[in-house]
């Protein structure tokens, strides 16, 4: 595995193995130059979301790049408010717009259980997935798949699918793994993705964790995104400053040992868990 390595989803579309995440990074020249910098630091995957209401620094900065479109490999999320057929195909349109791009690599439902929809949620990410099929189907997108959803949610969603999710984008980090979730996706051929990879920041302050950062010479964060990497998961981290976004690539002239990915895995709660997506009050 390699900086240039990649996952084979499962209509064949390549993904890189780790993607730079822009959720909580401001709209503006602050978003904007984060992505120029993970795109410099050797970064192809940027993931956004509808939602994060940074798209159009996204776009900027690939532009900005000037790096070859088919090189890159572009996210972004459905939210909330547009689970529905019409709803969703206006809201690829938007989101494509503000990003400035005739398509975009991947395109995910980021809940599937918001208030608004909570006593039809099942038919509404049905109408909703039905529509980003057609997009598929169109070009407008290159794979199709869902955030935050827990498998009764993927059960519902398959009833009618015809083309079955080839993400799940979740919460997964040392402090929560997620395991019946990710078993789930492995067993139906769904990739998993991990947002907020590194927890909330207290899992920095585990000292063992430190140690194994020294034996390896590496840092903290490093070594749990390199976790996430042998799990055969696909990391997202997110950094506003350079020095960081380059450091949360540089992840693939180092490995774990047997004893050392157990122990991170033995840190479950250090961090904060997930959210329960039939909870939210969103």
């Amino acid at each position: 595995m390699d900086k240039n390595s990649v996952y084979t989803l499962a209509n064949g579309v390549e993904i890189p193995v780790v993607g730079f995440g822009t959720w909580q990074a401001p709209d503006g020249e602050i978003a904007e130059q984060s992505v120029v910098d993970a795109l410099d630091a050797g970064y192809r995957h940027i993931d956004t979301a509808a939602i994060y209401k940074n798209e159009e620094s996204v776009g900027r900065a690939i532009k900005r790049s000037g790096i070859p479109r088919e090189e890159l490999f572009i996210t972004t999320k459905l939210w909330n408010d547009a689970h529905g057929y019409e709803e969703a195909k206006l809201a690829l349109e938007t989101s494509l717009a503000k990003l400035d791009l005739d398509y975009v690599d991947l395109y995910l439902i980021h809940w599937p259980n918001p208030v608004k929809i909570r006593d039809r949620w099942q038919d509404a990410n049905a109408e909703a997935w039905r529509a980003m099929e057609e997009a598929l189907e169109s070009g407008r997108v290159r794979a199709i798949g869902v955030s935050n959803f827990h498998p009764h949610h993927l059960d519902a969603l398959l009833e009618t699918a015809k083309i079955k999710p080839m993400v799940n984008q979740i919460l997964v980090n040392p402090s929560d793994e997620q395991e019946e979730v990710v078993a789930y996706n492995t067993e139906h051929g769904i990739l998993t993705e991990a947002y907020s990879p590194l927890g909330t920041g207290k899992i920095f302050e585990v000292e063992e964790l430190k140690e194994i950062a020294e034996k390896v010479g590496k840092t903290v964060a490093q070594v749990v995104l390199r976790w996430s990497l042998q799990k055969g998961i696909l990391p997202l981290p997110k950094s506003v400053h350079t020095e960081r976004i380059a450091e949360n690539f540089d992840l693939f002239d180092f490995e774990l040992d047997d004893e050392d990915m157990e122990f991170i895995s033995s840190l479950n709660g250090k961090a904060g868990m997930s959210r329960n997506p039939d909870e939210t009050d969103f």
